[in-house]
């Protein structure tokens, strides 16, 4: 899985996660999936844990770049 954000981004904070599968949205600081384009239940599953265990550094990564 690749997690990353647009250069072009806006608000709320958000994550893609990419797969071989496809590829979904999810909103960060209040963790949901806004969008799923082909990737299976238990890869979303994987990438909402990942994504938890990683929200500071997330939300921090995308406040360094797009300021807060």
């Amino acid at each position: 899985m690749r997690f990353f954000f647009y250069s072009n981004e806006h608000l709320p904070i958000h994550v893609y996660v990419k797969n071989g599968d496809g590829e979904a949205k999810f909103e960060v600081e209040n963790i949901r999936m806004i969008s799923n384009r082909g990737m299976k239940n238990k890869d979303l599953k994987l990438a909402e844990a990942i994504i938890w265990e990683n929200q500071d550094i997330i939300i921090s990564k995308w406040k360094n770049y797009h300021g807060e």
